[in-house]
């Protein structure tokens, strides 16, 4: 059997990209064999969603070069088919490359069968036949239809039948369904734009088998810290470095570990030059010439004071000399300042109450017909619980009933005078065109925002606060709402999958700030990597 070439690689060279005034891929390269599943992480707004779009070939680079497999597959965030279309249409387009395989092995075997092995055209079709088998076999065409049977089960979409059309689906359906064309079609390399939304515990772990065995290239955006651990053999950090965006072996947990340690090298380097900078200043503009005498001779030095004098001079402008070189090497080299990374540091996210006894909420044979049916619970003053459950089972139904917003059937006793926040999935201002700073101070009054300025949270940075809420990342909304809950802490705190849309970075300082504390919070989360580490209750609702 002749030799083929392995699968190709994913390949960018010298990429930049600029958005309006923003440069946001500045000289960007990257290798990403067959084999390997690369992460890409780092704060919202760092070109994450960007890189994927020029790797994919949907957005153009100003600068730099490109190089990617034919049958690349992208994760897109809108299907490319009307709302009339059907899932049928949608998995014949995923199956037509391996149907493809098939016919042309059956016509190149046909060929080859009446073709001579003497025949010059022979070994032409010999090889074409063995190009086309490797690629079925990283395919798996043969067994094509099984695994789109296979993969539509695996995420939650084997009940949908095949004549539902896409305007039918929820939003959540329309991306698993996207997810699972691909998964399908098996391509060379495989870009993903945060996978694992809509997903819940059971699709989300299906989806991580079906990544690691890909033969193939795998990029995923992502700030679900457990699919990074457990699918990615490299992270790539996109957030400020010495020498620009780092790229790290192994997932998560190894991540984490070799970060901190590469941060502490980087602002021991720079301390320690600013320190060397200070004394090479003082040498050359002050302390060298301070050592020359500045007296006159006394009378038993008179015979060798110039002799003495000369020689001092000389090793004055010497010091100088090689003070004020050093000082021009390291003026070119010196590392920049490490910028200061968000780092979420509230006070506390919830408050106490004037009394610790007692329920703050209760409720008793609640429901809402469709969404949410609950025989009981309790939230204490200073609870933490945790609220779990598929896709429907009614998470944010429950932290919106226990916000007073949503009408019931049953009981709810709420304590008198009780203060209570939430922050829900979805962010909107009343007032886009009001800038991120008078917007935190619209809210919470002058007075409020003064004791609490916006930038000692460590949400928004300081570069962003006066741009308009309307021109935010839905990331950026949503941390200027957490901003707006935490620095008028109420005593009851909800949060709706609060880790949605947060680097990984700010999802770990937020996760500490959620251990004990004054006052009650209710957390509503599908994240794995904090629900495996949560240390309070949990109640999980079934739908």
């Amino acid at each position: 059997m002749p030799q083929h070439p392995v699968q190709p690689a994913l390949l960018a060279h010298d990429v930049v990209r600029t958005l309006g005034d923003r440069r946001v891929l500045d000289g960007i390269s990257l290798t990403a064999a067959p084999g390997r599943r690369i992460g890409l992480i780092g704060e919202n707004g760092v070109g994450k969603s960007t890189l994927l779009r020029v790797l994919a070939g949907v957005d153009t680079p100003d600068a730099g070069s490109v190089t990617r497999p034919a049958d690349l597959g992208f994760l897109h965030q809108e299907m490319p088919y009307d709302a009339g279309a059907t899932i049928a249409v949608v998995l014949d387009e995923a199956l037509r490359e391996a149907r493809e395989d098939l016919a042309e092995l059956d016509r190149l075997g046909t060929q080859l069968a009446h073709v001579p092995e003497d025949d010059p055209t022979h070994q032409d079709l010999l090889d074409s036949y063995g190009r086309r088998l490797e690629q079925a076999q990283d395919r798996e065409s043969w067994d094509a239809d099984r695994r789109a049977a296979l993969v539509l089960d695996g995420l939650g979409l084997g009940a949908l039948g095949h004549d539902r059309t896409l305007g039918s689906l929820s939003g959540g359906q329309r991306g698993r369904l996207a997810l699972a064309a691909l998964l399908v079609r098996r391509p060379s390399a495989l870009l993903l734009d945060e996978p694992t939304n809509h997903l819940d515990d059971g699709a989300a772990g299906f989806l991580e088998e079906q990544l690691r065995d890909l033969p193939g290239t795998v990029v995923a955006a992502s700030h679900d810290r457990a699919f990074l651990d457990a699918v990615c053999t490299d992270l790539i950090d996109l957030d400020p470095a010495v020498a620009g965006p780092v790229r790290y072996g192994g997932g998560y947990s190894a991540y984490l570990a070799e970060k901190r340690a590469e941060r502490q090298r980087w602002e021991r380097r720079y301390a320690e030059e600013q320190e060397e900078l200070a004394q090479l200043r003082q040498t050359a503009g002050v302390t060298a010439h301070r050592v020359a005498p500045d007296r006159g001779p006394t009378d038993n030095e008179k015979m060798g004071y110039g002799h003495r004098a000369g020689r001092v001079q000389s090793q004055i402008s010497r010091r100088v000399r090689n003070a004020t070189r050093r000082l021009e090497e390291l003026e070119r080299e010196r590392v920049g300042e490490p910028p200061r990374p968000l780092r979420f540091t509230p006070g506390h996210l919830a408050a106490w109450g004037e009394d610790d006894s007692g329920p703050l909420v209760s409720l008793l044979d609640v429901r809402i017909p469709g969404r949410l049916s609950l025989s009981g619970l309790e939230v204490s003053p200073t609870d933490r619980l945790l609220i779990t459950g598929g896709n429907g089972a009614g998470k944010s139904t429950l932290l919106a009933v226990l916000a007073g917003r949503l009408p019931i059937d049953g009981e709810m006793h709420r304590r008198h005078g009780l203060t209570v926040g939430l922050l829900a999935q979805d962010t909107t201002f009343r007032r886009p065109h009001r800038t991120v700073r008078d917007t935190y101070e619209q809210t919470l009054g002058a007075r409020r925002a003064e004791k609490v300025p916006l930038s000692s949270l460590g949400l928004i940075h300081v570069a962003d606060q006066d741009k308009p809420v309307g021109h935010l990342s839905v990331g950026q909304r949503r941390r200027l709402a957490l901003a707006l809950l935490v620095a008028c802490p109420p005593q009851l705190l909800l949060l709706d999958e609060p880790t949605n849309h947060l680097s990984p970075a700010l999802c770990d300082e937020l996760e500490a700030a959620l251990g004990p504390g004054p006052g009650a919070m209710v957390v509503a989360s599908h994240d794995r990597w904090l629900r495996r580490r949560w240390q309070g209750r949990a109640l999980r609702l079934k739908p």
